[in-house]
C-alpha cells in the first residue's frame, strides 16, 4: 500500500471512531460516575468555597440571613495526562491494521480503568489528604460549630470506624443519593483523540512511526466528608453498624440533624466476601434475621 494522507485521514478516522464507539459502550455505567460528582472546570484550577457552607431553609422573618462562603478555600487545581499508540509505518504499507483498531478500543478502556484508578485512590488516600475544612477527609477532629454562621466553640466529629491506622483493606460506607457525591471528579477537557502523521516530524522521520494518542486534563478531589464514613478496621457486621450510625446522627453548624443517609458500601475484593455476609444473608445465626439485609448495595472496586 502507498500511503498517502487519504490513507492517513482513512486510518485516523477509523481509530477516532473506534475509540468513540468504545467510549460509548462502556460510559453507561462506570463505577468512578458513581461515586463522583462531575464538575465542568473552565479555568486552571477550581475553588470549592461553597463546601460546607451550605445553609439551611428557615422561615423568612425579617432580613435574610446570610452566611459567608468566603471561611473555605479549598482548591482543586487541574493536571494533565495521556497514553499515546505508535502505529509502524510498515504496518500501514502492509495493511496490517486490525491490530490497532483493538489498541484503539484498547485505548478507552485504559481511560476508564484510569478514572477508577484516580477516584479509588481518593478513598484510600482519604486517611492522610485533607478536604475542605483543613481536616484529613477521614479524620476524627471535624469541626462542626453550635451556631448557625459558624461561630462558638467547634465541637470535632469523628468519620472513622477505628483509628485509621490499621493495616486492614480500606473499605467505606457513603451517601450517593444527593446531587453531590463524596468525591469529585473535575473536567477541563473530555478525552481527546489526537494524532501526529506528518512525515515531516522529526518523531516520524526519526522512528518511523505515527503517533495516536489521548489527552485529558482534570483532577480529583474531595466533597461533603458528611457523605463517607471510612476505615481499615476489620469489615464486621459491628463495624457497619457503627458506620451507619455515625452518619444518620451528625448534625450542621448550629445542632439540626443533617438527615444523611447511606446508600453503598465500597469495598476492595479482600472484603467483598465479608460485605456480601453483611449485606445479602437474609438470615444468620442459624435463622435469625439479619438486620443489615440489604441496607446498602454493594460496589466492589479492584483498585481498593
Amino acid at each position: 500500500m502507498i500511503i498517502t494522507s487519504t490513507v492517513l485521514n482513512a486510518l485516523r478516522t477509523a481509530l477516532r471512531d473506534e475509540f468513540r464507539t468504545r467510549m460509548a459502550d462502556i460510559d453507561a455505567k462506570p463505577i468512578w460516575r458513581l461515586l463522583a460528582t462531575i464538575i465542568p472546570s473552565s479555568t486552571q484550577s477550581n475553588t470549592y468555597g461553597w463546601l460546607g457552607a451550605f445553609p439551611q431553609m428557615r422561615e423568612w422573618v425579617g432580613d435574610r440571613v446570610i452566611k459567608d462562603m468566603k471561611e473555605f478555600a479549598y482548591q482543586i487545581a487541574n493536571r494533565k495526562f495521556e497514553s499515546t499508540l505508535g502505529v509502524d509505518r510498515v504496518d500501514i504499507e502492509d495493511d496490517n491494521l486490525g491490530q490497532y483498531r483493538v489498541m484503539a478500543r484498547e485505548m478507552a478502556d485504559e481511560y476508564e480503568r484510569f478514572m477508577n484508578r484516580n477516584v479509588a485512590a481518593l478513598l484510600t488516600g482519604g486517611f492522610a489528604n485533607l478536604c475542605y475544612d483543613g481536616q484529613k477527609f477521614f479524620d476524627a477532629d471535624h469541626p462542626v460549630y453550635p451556631n448557625t454562621d459558624g461561630t462558638g466553640t467547634a465541637a470535632d466529629f469523628s468519620n472513622i470506624i477505628g483509628t485509621g491506622a490499621e493495616n486492614g483493606s480500606p473499605w467505606a460506607l457513603l451517601s450517593l443519593s444527593g446531587s453531590l457525591k463524596p468525591l469529585i471528579v473535575q473536567q477541563r477537557t473530555q478525552p481527546e483523540f489526537e494524532e501526529i502523521t506528518d512525515t515531516k516530524n522529526d518523531r516520524v522521520f526519526m522512528q518511523d512511526k505515527y503517533l495516536y494518542g489521548i489527552r485529558y486534563r482534570g483532577s480529583f478531589g474531595y466533597g461533603l466528608w458528611q457523605q463517607a464514613v471510612g476505615s481499615k478496621a476489620a469489615l464486621s457486621a459491628a463495624n457497619y453498624e457503627a458506620a451507619r450510625l455515625k452518619m444518620q446522627t451528625w448534625k450542621r453548624d448550629g445542632g439540626d440533624p443533617l438527615g444523611i443517609v447511606p446508600t453503598h458500601l465500597i469495598v476492595g475484593p479482600a472484603n467483598e466476601a465479608a460485605a456480601r455476609a453483611i449485606l445479602m444473608r437474609e438470615l444468620i445465626n442459624g435463622g435469625e434475621s439479619n438486620p443489615n439485609y440489604h441496607t446498602a448495595e454493594l460496589i466492589v472496586v479492584p483498585h481498593l
